[in-house]
């Protein structure tokens, strides 16, 4: 189980969205690269990062922060937002990236995803964004008529990294992750999910060290990281100490 320190990019700042609105930005941090190092410093080992601007405008927009970002941390770093073409996946994953993460083209273009896992295994990620049940495209600002299950199922056995499934509606606002969502769609496939939008506390950590979510990769902690809701040193001991019962197990 990892629990995944965020960062959001708005015009090369660190920031959180609320409710996936880009007029209700609260900037953490002007320095993103020396956030990612203070995570690192903290003791996560992934880093999930964001390029809210490009995702709104279909292609990488804070290019540089992201840049700097690779610099400063050790930790492997997972992008999404603007990345749409095999040359742009390519262009990230030669840069430094762990892996990428594909969510308007899985919907709109899912045959690319495809042949983007075939080209890179092991390295793309989609994103599955939901907004009242249904899958939401460029940068949240649009619903689909598509389910989340029904689009997660058109990547099975594609070699897809990860499914990173955000709430919209209750990414930024506290309110705890919508574990029955996301437990339905770890079970109705085979890739590993992250959960994203909402973790609150530290009761959602302890949560997630549930034997029935044991199928997720992990979990994405933005707002309540920056806000000091969760004590970073307590929920990775936590994790720590789940992931040894594991191996006594």
């Amino acid at each position: 189980m990892i629990l995944f320190p965020a960062i959001d990019l708005k015009d090369g700042q660190c920031v959180r969205l609320k409710l996936g609105d880009m007029e209700q930005a609260t900037v953490y941090n002007p320095d993103p690269a020396a956030q990612a190092k203070a995570f690192e410093d903290q003791g996560f080992e992934w880093l999930h990062v964001v390029d809210l601007n490009g995702a709104f405008a279909g292609e990488s927009v804070n290019g540089a922060a992201v840049d700097a970002i690779l610099k400063a941390t050790k930790n492997p770093v997972q992008l999404g937002g603007g990345i749409r073409t095999l040359d742009h996946i390519e262009s990230w994953l030669s840069r430094g990236l762990a892996r990428v993460i594909l969510g308007t083209v899985a919907v709109r273009n899912p045959a690319l995803v495809i042949e983007a896992c075939r080209t890179f295994p092991g390295r793309v990620a989609v994103g599955i964004d939901a907004k009242g049940g249904k899958v939401a495209v460029e940068g949240w600002a649009e619903a689909s008529e598509l389910g989340i299950v029904e689009l997660a199922r058109k990547f099975e056995g594609a070699g897809v990294a990860a499914i990173i499934y955000t709430d919209i509606d209750r990414d930024g606002i506290l309110t705890g992750i919508n574990w029955d969502s996301t437990l339905e769609l770890a079970d109705a496939v085979s890739m590993p999910v992250i959960a994203s939008g909402g973790l609150a506390s530290i009761d959602d950590v302890r949560r997630m060290l549930e034997p029935d979510a044991s199928k997720l990769e992990g979990a994405i902690s933005g707002r309540a990281l920056y806000d000091g809701r969760i004590d970073p040193r307590e929920a990775l001991a936590l994790i720590k100490a789940a992931r040894a019962k594991e191996i006594v197990q």
